[in-house]
């Protein structure tokens, strides 16, 4: 939403309203602004007349003062976290249902907040700006363990020194820290805030990513997946039309949780949405099954509600779900039916994804087509797939021409 020149009023009644389509009751809504009172009289004494992230962030570091997050007390922890649900709804114009958000100690004297900023500017999304304050909190408590106070006390050593204490990480994670880390040091440099390029220091650390076989399911135990809910209650109709999109259309779980009314195109029969991973828009055929069961859950099973997802929690407050909530669905049916119990396979919904390219391999369906249908922007994704049509594989097998007996009755010089 449009985050420029958002009163307190304007940002807190936005807020207050959503929640309250939400399903969240009266005296809920009411300590939320009783505790937006206290960013009010912020700003008010700063003299900032617009909400921004930043005014958030700054209010909670001036309740923090010199001590840290652990240590205020609960109702400071509360009103922090209410505070939050402001800054989400100006940057999605949405809360997610129940999310406690970690606040990252990022305070002090080495100008983590103001890159933070500056890598916002560039428009980076709140899931990657969580993921830059996780990675550089580590690194300003490894300093602040080693006495580093300023930015001028951060020396070669140091840094080599905290590269070699992400030894034991996984490498996955070691890579993503230090990259992180690396940026921001360059960062300081780039600004003259150090008078050394430090990200110098930073060790080359590949990640050598193995490229691992796609967990799939066959055709039968797709279809005794989806046979096994039962839809004679809310949660089932909802749970079986979620099942039959990622199942059919090859929907990533995100998709699938924020597919929105304005993305069924009825006469059409299309869906028609913007893919939340490649940010590429992505039509595919409404099919006969899946659209009567939507309509059969809008119809008895949907909570009433004026939020503009299909899908939505079964109890109040009625949020639309999250990609985790539907890996813990399709688990579930997994579970009841038995497949996948060995371990040997991955469940969820990209496992139905994944079985989805399956089936169209079987049946020769050429991989442009498949590409197009589980919304790639590149066949080079679509082509790992190729590794799980084993007929395919056995066709691409030679035959080995016979050796002649003497061979083997040659003695090496």
């Amino acid at each position: 939403m449009e985050q420029s020149s958002v009163t307190f009023d304007d940002i807190t009644e936005m807020t207050a309203s959503y929640l309250k389509k939400m399903g969240y009751p009266e005296p809920s809504i009411g300590q939320y602004r009783a505790a937006w009172n206290y960013l009010k009289a912020f700003m008010t004494h700063q003299h900032q007349p617009y909400f921004t992230a930043s005014v958030a962030e700054a209010f909670i570091y001036d309740m923090i003062g010199e001590g840290k997050f652990e240590d205020l007390r609960s109702w400071q922890k509360q009103i922090a976290s209410r505070v939050n649900v402001l800054t989400e709804y100006l940057e999605t114009g949405s809360v997610k249902f129940r999310r406690r958000k970690i606040f990252r100690e990022l305070n002090g004297p080495l100008e983590m907040r103001e890159y933070i900023a500056h890598r916002k500017s560039y428009g980076i999304s709140p899931t990657t700006e969580d993921e830059y304050r996780y990675h550089l909190s580590q690194f300003a408590v490894y300093a602040k363990e080693h006495c580093i106070n300023s930015m001028e006390e951060l020396c070669q050593q140091t840094v080599i020194s905290y590269a070699n204490s992400m030894g034991m990480a996984l490498p996955g994670t070691r890579y993503r820290n230090l990259s992180v880390v690396k940026g921001y040091l360059r960062y300081l440099y780039d600004n003259r805030l150090i008078a050394t390029d430090l990200s110098r220091a930073i060790p080359k650390c590949k990640k050598v990513r193995q490229p691992k076989l796609p967990s799939t399911y066959t055709k039968d135990e797709v279809e005794g997946l989806i046979g096994s809910v039962d839809r004679s209650s809310p949660k089932g109709k909802r749970d079986y039309a979620m099942i039959l999109i990622t199942a059919r259309l090859g929907l990533r779980a995100s998709d699938v949780c924020e597919l929105a009314f304005s993305n069924i195109l009825w006469e059409q029969n299309l869906l028609s949405l913007k893919q939340k991973k490649t940010n590429e828009t992505i039509e595919l055929p409404l099919l006969a099954e899946i659209g009567e069961a939507i309509i059969d859950y809008l119809k008895y099973g949907r909570p009433d509600s004026e939020l503009p997802y299909v899908f939505l929690h079964v109890n109040s407050p009625y949020d639309r779900l999250n990609r985790s909530t539907l890996h813990s669905i399709i688990s579930f049916y997994m579970r009841r039916t038995g497949i996948g119990l060995d371990g040997s396979r991955k469940r969820g919904p990209h496992a139905l994804r994944h079985s989805l390219a399956g089936i169209l391999l079987e049946n020769k369906t050429p991989v442009p087509v498949i590409a197009e249908v589980l919304g790639h922007c590149s066949t080079e994704s679509t082509r790992l797939y190729l590794r799980i049509d084993i007929n395919a594989l056995r066709q691409c097998v030679l035959n080995v021409p016979p050796v002649d007996t003497s061979f083997y009755g040659r003695r090496s010089n």
